[in-house]
Formats: C-alpha cells, structure tokens, sequence
C-alpha cells in the first residue's frame, strides 16, 4: 500500500486547484530555478575535473604553462561559478516557493474569513492551525526539498550517462545502474520503510495540534472540574507516541545514510579502476585522467544524498494536498440581485440545524415572525439553541432545512450587505488600539465629530468622555481594558446608532455586570433603540417587563411565547422563574 505513495502524491497533484495555478502563473521562474539548480551541481563536478587533471597534468612533467592555461582558466570558472549559481538558484527557487505559499496563505485566510462560523461545523481551531502550520509548510517543502532536488538529480543523471557515453559504452551502462541504485533503489526503499512512519508522525503532529489548541482554550473546564492532572497525562501520552515515532526515523535515517556512504564510496572505487584502465599512456599519463574522473564524482553526492529522505515524505504531501482540497472553494463576491424591502420583517419557516451530519439537531422546526419595531426576546439554558438562532438570523450560519427572510429575501444571500440591516452587540464588546473616535466610528466612518458627540451624549458617556484630558483623540489601550464593562456597552451601543441599522441584535450584553449596572444598561437600550427592531438574546429575566414579546426555546423547539403580562398570568414556569430571577424564591 505505502509503495503507491508516489502515485498517490502524482494524483492529488493532476487534481490540484491549488499549487498547480501557480505552476502556471510562474512557470519562467521555475524553468530558471531548475536550470540553475544544475549549473550549480554541473560546475561542481567540473571543477573537481579540471582541478584533478590540472594537478596531474603539471605533476606529470613540467611544462609551458600555455600548455595548461584552458584547465586553468576553466578551474577559475567553475570555481567561481558554482557559489554563484547556488546563490542565485537558491534565491531563485525560494522566491518562486514563498510567493506560491504567500499566496495560498492568503487563499486560505480568504476561505477561513469567508466562511467563519459555518467553517465551524467541520473543523476545529486546532485543525485550522494545522492546516496554517503543517499543510502549508509541507507544500513549500514539497518543492524546496523534493520536487527541484529530484529533477536536477535526473538531469545530472541523464547528462552524465550521455557524457560517459563517449568516452566508454560500458562505463555509462555501469553508472547508469549505479545512479539507478541511488535514484530509484534507496527512494523506493525509504517509502516502503518509513513512509508509513512519516505519515504517522504527522498524523500525530495533527493531532496535537488541534487537542493542545482546543485543550489550552478551555483549560479551564479541566482545572474547575478537577481534571488538570488527567489533560497533562494525555498529553504526555501524545507527546510520547510522537518521539517513539521520531525515534524509529532516526534510527533508518542513520542505517540508510550509512548504506548510501558506502554505495557512493563503492561507485568512486568502480570509476577509479575503470579511469586506470581506460586511459593508461593516453593524454600525458594516466594519472590525468585518474584523478579527473574521480574526483568529479565527490562533488555530485549532494545533488543525490536527500533525495531518500525527500522521497518518504510524498505520502505527507499528498495528505497536505487532499486536506487543502478538501476545503470549500474560495467563492467571489456576489453583489445581491435583489435587496430587502422594507418594513424588513424577519420571518423563520420550519427552521432546522444541526452542525453535522451525525450531530444533534440543535433547532427543529422552528417558525416565528419578527414584526419592524417589535421588541423580542429569546431565553433559552446554555446550549438551548438562542445562540445558534442568533447566528443563523444575520445569516452567518445556512439552515440544515427551511429559510430565514429579511424583507422578502433570504439572509443566507446578503453576506456583506447584512451590515446594513442587523448591527450586533455582543456580550464583551472589543476595543481597538486606536483613538476613541476611531473605535466609535467603525459603525459610520463618514461620522462627524458632531456626531460622535452626539450618540455618545445619547449613551451617557459625553460628560466622561470630554473629562479625559485628549477627549475624542484619546487612545484605548487594547481590548479597551481601561473602562468598565458598561462603558464598553455604550460605547458599542454608540456605534449601532451611528451605524443606523433597521434591527438591532443583543447577544447577552449583560453579562457579568452587577445588577444597578445592567438594569440601567438594558433601560438605555431600550430607550435609546426605540423604532427599532430589538432581538435580545438573554438567559434571565432582568428587564424583561421592557419587551414586547418572550420566546423561550428548550431543546431546540419553542416552549413559550407571548407577552410578559401573558406569560406573568398564564405561564406556572414563566411565574417561577420570574420569582427566582427577582430573589423571591
């Protein structure tokens, strides 16, 4: 199975959508890189050629120098040549690799930032930085270290048969066999060895990868559920299956080195015996040749020396290929055909989600409508479902089964122009690293100063605002750590109004503030968003008298709705939980 790995290798590469473009795209700088690649190694063997009959031949009998100005001339050359062509074919070559891998990178942010959340589904954060750290990488080694080595290899390998051809049939049809050994023997041999070890070590690089990334971001439900000492066995045992792994490709990577040492020494003990024989009286003495021909071979050992190792990496490859393309295709901008009409009713017809195939539904059969200027709000447990509600309704997620509609018109299609129709508050509003006017006017960046005065009197912030000693120019730090949670809120509450958006989505903006604190918070959304359409995502009741109407979802599926003041005298659960949230029961 494994000795198919280069095959496997050569079929994700025929069909590849997304190294082969680039082939394509910078095909002249590839030819030159490959072109260089074997002047360097040409220049090499050559030196050491003209170097070993220019001693031999001055050696051999005094003489005019005239008689060997041409070696010498061309040792200067070549020695001269060789760090020149490396220099320029490594440059070469690595420019056209990281330009490919710069643009895939942007490729895959673009795929990533496109499909955010509905990527979600599928992949993991941990499999996205693997895709980021490992795939990406192994593309670009696939040609630093396997593609451009092995071609230059069969060019030297077809260039010297072809040359020794001339001097001696036989002699080329015995570097032909041995080059054979070093070209097809040893790379074979490293795949069907270590191949399948290299494919594991980099499955369990994977591996940690995503269970260390999701792990640490939620270390700490191991700490408060007692389990710290649990993970950190789990991931000794991770860590101790990948150095086993390592341990075994050190340990053929030694032995196989060694076995090449001595195959290249064998193949310049056979071009010795075969020089003295050849060329005995011939050309000024024996000793000219001798020393040319094997001397040539020294230089050659590192065009071939890595291409075993190169070649038990294919199956890695190939994986990183398949893993690449099996992401959804970057999608262009679309501009929307038809947009919302007003009065921009959102209606849900036979809702269902679920985030897998195999997964729960998370919603089932949901309908609802959302008038313009209603004001609702969705309660629901953690994992009840308002969350991916939420979602779905700015369109960031597509129903697994019915539809969601803006005005007439599908959310799922509106993508950028969503901004426009629903501004969203969430629970810790960031802050950027810049001015805080800059920070207010990421809702309207044609805001005048004016304006942003004037929300932020509208919010209550003006009077703290115009104390600090830069007023709209001062700088927030990062994460806008130096205000307090409410004040992050009316700030982000004066970004929605400058924003102006028909509907307006509260994700739990409350929580973790103290109760004088969020109850004056929700009575300025309220007031200050009133006209508008309010869909307020909470799990308690604080404030609630303020809405127009009360969904509840449990499990997926609307429980209760209606009025506060129905639900207060017709609901028992509605009651009871309206008592424990006010500190009655």
């Amino acid at each position: 199975m494994e000795s198919m790995n280069k095959v496997a290798l050569f079929k994700q590469l025929q069909g590849d959508k997304w190294v082969k473009p680039f082939l394509k795209q910078y095909k002249k700088t590839l030819y030159l890189a490959l072109f260089l690649g074997f002047c360097t190694f040409f220049c090499g063997g050559a030196l050491m050629f003209n170097s070993g009959y220019l001693i031999s031949k001055s050696a051999s009998h005094p003489s005019n120098i005239l008689l060997v100005y041409i070696p010498i001339v061309l040792t200067r050359a070549f020695g001269i040549g060789r760090p020149v062509f490396r220099y320029v074919e490594r440059l070469t070559s690595h420019n056209w690799v990281l330009k490919m891998t710069s643009n895939l990178r942007v490729k895959l942010y673009r795929i990533l930032e496109q499909d955010a959340i509905f990527f979600k589904r599928d992949y993991s954060l941990g499999d996205v930085m693997g895709l980021l750290a490992e795939d990406i990488n192994h593309l670009q080694n696939l040609y630093l270290r396997t593609i451009f080595p092995t071609v230059i290899a069969w060019l030297l390998y077809i260039f010297i048969v072809i040359a020794l051809g001339f001097y001696s049939l036989w002699f080329a049809l015995v570097m032909l066999f041995y080059f054979g050994i070093i070209l097809i023997v040893f790379p074979l041999w490293s795949v069907l060895v270590n191949g399948a070890r290299q494919k594991q070590e980099k499955v369990l690089k994977n591996e940690l990868y995503t269970n260390l990334t999701d792990n640490v971001l939620g270390i700490s439900d191991w700490i408060f559920s007692q389990r710290g000492q649990e993970y950190v066995e789990l991931h000794e045992q991770a860590q101790a299956d990948l150095y086993a792994v390592q341990a075994k490709l050190r340990k053929f990577n030694n032995l196989r080195g060694l076995l090449f040492e001595l195959t290249y020494g064998g193949m310049a003990l056979v071009t010795l015996l075969w020089a003295s024989g050849q060329f005995v009286g011939d050309h000024g003495g024996a000793a000219n040749w001798i020393a040319a021909f094997v001397l040539a071979i020294f230089p050659l050992v590192d065009a071939f020396a890595g291409l075993p190792a190169a070649s038990q990496e294919t199956n890695v490859y190939a994986d990183s290929l398949e893993r690449l393309n099996k992401l959804p295709d970057q999608r262009a901008a679309k501009e929307v055909s038809e947009l919302p009409q007003a009065p921009y009713d959102l209606i849900v017809k036979d809702l269902s989600f679920q985030y897998g195939k195999n997964q729960k539904e998370v919603l089932t059969d949901l309908n609802l409508t959302i008038k313009r200027g209603q004001k609702l709000a969705i309660l629901g447990r953690s994992g009840s479902g308002k969350s991916t509600l939420a979602n779905l309704l700015r369109g960031d997620l597509k129903p697994t089964k019915g539809q969601i509609t803006l005005g007439g018109v599908d959310v799922s299609v509106l993508n950028e122009q969503m901004a426009d129709y629903i501004g969203v508050i969430q629970q810790a509003p960031y802050l950027f690293n810049t001015t805080l006017i800059n920070n207010v006017r990421l809702g309207n960046e044609d805001a005048s100063p004016e304006d942003v005065w004037a929300v932020l009197e509208r919010v209550g912030l003006k009077k703290m605002v115009a104390s600090l000693p830069k007023g709209l120019e001062t700088m927030v730090d990062e994460a806008g750590l130096r205000f307090s949670g409410g004040e992050r809120h009316r700030l982000a509450l004066a970004r929605i109004l400058l924003q102006d958006t028909p509907i307006v989505l509260l994700d739990e903006p409350t929580v973790g503030l103290d109760p004088v604190t969020e109850q004056a918070l929700i009575t300025t959304f309220m007031e200050q968003l009133q006209g508008k359409t309010l869909i307020w995502i909470t799990h308690h009741l604080k404030g609630i008298e303020q809405v127009d109407k009360v969904i509840f979802i449990e499990d997926g599926q609307l429980e209760m709705e209606g009025s506060p003041e129905e639900l207060a005298k017709t609901s028992p659960r509605y009651q009871k939980l309206k008592a424990i949230d006010d500190g009655r029961l």
